[in-house]
């Protein structure tokens, strides 16, 4: 199986995992929900820190759920999430969706959101999270597409950092527009039972749009993101400075408004 070739662009610094622990499965994996039931067994792909893995072991109770990541650190705090809900069919390894460390038809469900866009080969990825499915079984993935986030007001910066973040991500080897592409990945990845959505997440609250600002304004100054922007000669610190401040002006207005796009795709194995 050939092994991965890019970099995962965020990192874990604590900005990328105060956005990663707001997920859930209500808000990150409704379009899976309405197909999971009681005794499934499920892969989580690039569970993280876990909360939409073990909103997932919930829902399909007494059935069990494998989360898998790359980073053995960050799989100790999905442990604990899954500890603290008092949760007892989950389980975490390490492991790396081009090369799934599990036999042919292993799952009912293999899940992932927000992984594609940081791999080198997702239709490759795509191949495998089939694989380990079981026939009739699904493959789910949702994705972002940076291209297409929008927001209001225009603030002088924001248009830089969302050029930047692309060109950073590029060279890491992802494809930060994942989103429009999960359909197309998946018909080369050989499915043939798809059925592709699409859904979103707004900030435009006082809360929300304080939250989602913030932690972008010290993920671009603090994060593995801003190390690798940086040193891959994508900008400046004086320019990263520049755009974390934007993303603290926008959060300033009360009538600051955010779209996060995703593709969603849900395959019959």
């Amino acid at each position: 199986m050939p092994k991965e070739t890019a970099v995962y662009t965020h990192g874990h610094h604590e900005s990328v995992l105060r956005s990663h622990r707001w997920r859930t499965a209500a808000n990150s994996a409704a379009y899976l929900i309405e197909g999971l039931r009681p005794g499934m067994s499920v892969l989580d792909v690039g569970c993280g820190p876990g909360t939409i893995t073990a909103d997932l072991a919930a829902l399909v109770a007494p059935g069990r759920v494998t989360g898998i990541d790359t980073s053995r650190e960050i799989l100790d705090q999905a442990a604990d999430v899954v500890t603290e809900r008092g949760l007892d069919n989950v389980e975490f390894t390490t492991g790396d969706v081009n090369s799934l460390d599990f036999p042919d038809d292993s799952f009912d469900v293999v899940h992932a959101h927000q992984v594609l866009q940081h791999v080198g080969d997702p239709v490759q990825a795509l191949r495998e999270m089939r694989r380990v499915c079981r026939p009739g079984g699904i493959v789910a993935a949702r994705d972002s597409d940076y291209a297409a986030m929008t927001w209001y007001p225009e603030i002088p910066g924001m248009d830089a950092w969302q050029n930047l973040y692309g060109r950073v991500a590029r060279a890491n080897g992802g494809e930060p527009d994942a989103g429009r592409r999960l359909l197309s990945w998946a018909l080369r990845a050989g499915f043939t039972d798809i059925t592709p959505t699409a859904a979103s997440w707004c900030y435009a609250t006082p809360e929300s749009r304080a939250w989602w600002s913030g932690l972008w304004a010290d993920r671009t100054v603090g994060s593995a993101y801003a190390e690798r922007a940086v040193n891959g000669g994508q900008a400046s610190t004086e320019e990263l400075t520049a755009i974390a401040a934007a993303w603290r002006a926008w959060g300033t207005h009360e009538d600051a408004w955010f779209m996060v796009p995703h593709g969603e795709v849900l395959c019959r194995a």
